[in-house]
């Protein structure tokens, strides 16, 4: 009997490949960094082909440390950042062009041109989302642009677009002899192609944007047998996806309306499940797929991104050499009893929810001959909290519910100097599970599910369980003016682009 579940987190800085037992604990699991492309400015790229050698080499790694082969394995999920997009040759299996990474603002003069006729949000209606440089269909436009040929190719069906997860899915069963071309709901969501009630891709977007559907891949649940692995997971079930967020959202078990989660990683990203029927946002959030479970109906979340949070303190350490190791920057910011009223907006790529602005730029505001490196650490571990206040209060405002406590996981949430002051910025307990690793956990959920070895998701609720819960300590009066300062900072890192 097979004892096991594979989960690849394919993510925005390493690929990843951890083992769970079925009550959810990390068996084994091995861990490769892959290079970040900045041709220029505002540019972020990946090497596809690096991240499949370094997915293979993690599997092996992970399977080897446990002593474990292929056949140990019930199934395997992905997960994986979201909009990444990438589009390659379907005969041959070479990407025609470097990923275009999430974060990358290259395509803001399409957004622009597109916003002219209706506005930013004239495609909100069908996908829930505004025009921004951030989702995957415009990635797909500029590359079909600007690689010769690629048009023509993509209307022939010679070339294959698809994300990180399309990308996995399509290598791992076959490529180029046979691999099957499928996404899920929650990772086409974020193209802004995909129409939030049909769960397809929505005929008018395509023609506006200029897509070939022949290069799209077909839209699935979250939590089915997609296929079977060849190669290092030779004999697996390949039978669960979810975008990264929506896959935390998953492994926290946050299965009811209302529930809401917080990933702390590179971006932030707040999800709250609001159930059966798409949530429009009239407070600059995201409405978005939370999940589907095979034949099921499909569960909608409202979502708050914000581009820049662990990465701000990867800025720190590689562009500024304030910190050697990311783990140093918490005892540096304890070296101050507070932020010396020193605030860091991290608009490195404009901003995204709740202000949706792609001309901000990135400001240290409130200096003094005063202010040290131990201020500027604790403003940038702090500007997470308030980023993760500003989304919280759309939330609070779109959907009527008032949050009693946030669940988080990510990399960041170890820092307990951040988890207080996160609290004390909200004003509602904050809450680390006892696996902080749920995004890879919620894939291997929903892996799982789909063979029956795990019975219902109540066995996911089962398993959560609470590692540390912090109580905010903060009087209203601080709280608020933090707060304060806090948004006249923001104001100054408006429009620094000009158009």
């Amino acid at each position: 009997m097979t004892r096991y579940v594979g989960a690849i987190d394919q993510g925005t800085t390493s690929s990843r490949f951890i083992v769970f037992d079925r009550s959810g604990t990390i068996i084994a699991v091995d861990q490769k960094e892959h290079e970040q492309i900045m041709p220029r400015a505002g540019w972020v790229e990946h090497d596809a082909n690096e991240i499949w050698r370094n997915t293979g080499n993690v599997i092996t790694g992970a399977l080897a440390k446990a002593g474990l082969l292929p056949s140990d394995l019930a199934a395997v999920g992905i997960t994986n950042q979201r909009e990444t997009s990438l589009v390659w040759n379907r005969h041959t299996g070479e990407p025609i062009h470097n990923a275009i990474v999430w974060m990358d603002t290259r395509t803001d003069q399409l957004v622009t041109g597109f916003a002219r006729d209706g506005g930013q949000d004239r495609l909100r209606a069908q996908t829930g989302l505004p025009l921004a440089t951030y989702f995957s269909g415009l990635k797909l436009r500029w590359l079909l642009d600007n690689v010769p040929g690629a048009q023509a190719a993509a209307e022939q069906g010679d070339l294959l677009f698809g994300t990180m997860d399309c990308w996995l899915t399509w290598k791992l069963t076959g490529g180029s002899d046979g691999g099957i071309h499928v996404t899920d709901v929650t990772n086409a969501s974020r193209t802004q192609m995909m129409n939030l009630e049909t769960l397809d891709w929505d005929e008018d977007i395509l023609a506006l944007f200029n897509v070939p559907r022949a290069c799209l891949p077909t839209i699935r649940s979250s939590s089915e047998v997609y296929g079977i692995a060849t190669g290092a997971l030779q004999g697996v079930p390949v039978s669960g996806i979810l975008g990264d967020q929506q896959a935390a959202l998953f492994g926290q078990a946050c299965l009811n309306p209302g529930e809401a989660k917080n990933t702390y990683g590179t971006g932030c990203f707040m999800l709250m499940n609001t159930g059966e029927r798409p949530f429009p946002s009239t407070c600059g959030l995201l409405t978005t797929l939370g999940y589907k479970l095979g034949d099921a109906p499909a569960i909608y979340a409202l979502e708050g991104s914000i581009s820049i949070a662990g990465a701000l303190v990867q800025w720190l350490r590689d562009n500024l050499g304030l910190i050697a190791h990311a783990s140093e920057i918490e005892a540096l910011a304890r070296t101050v009893s507070d932020n010396g009223d020193v605030y860091f907006v991290p608009a490195f790529s404009g901003l995204y929810a709740p202000h949706w602005k792609d001309n901000a730029r990135g400001v240290i505001a409130g200096l003094t001959r005063f202010a040290n490196k131990g201020h500027i650490a604790r403003a940038a571990l702090e500007a997470t909290a308030f980023q993760t206040r500003e989304v919280l209060d759309a939330m609070t405002k779109d959907s009527g519910v008032a949050i009693s406590e946030l669940r988080t996981d990510g990399g960041m949430v170890v820092n307990e100097l951040l988890m207080q002051f996160q609290s004390d910025i909200l004003g509602v307990p904050v809450v680390r599970p006892k696996v902080i690793e749920t995004t890879a956990l919620g894939a291997a959920y929903a892996a799982g599910l789909a063979v029956g070895y795990w019975n219902s998701t109540q066995d996911i609720v089962d398993n959560w369980g609470v590692d540390k819960r912090w109580h905010p300590v903060m009087d209203e009066i601080n709280r608020a003016s933090l707060y304060a300062s806090w948004n006249k900072a923001v104001s100054r890192s408006f429009d620094w682009v000009n158009p």
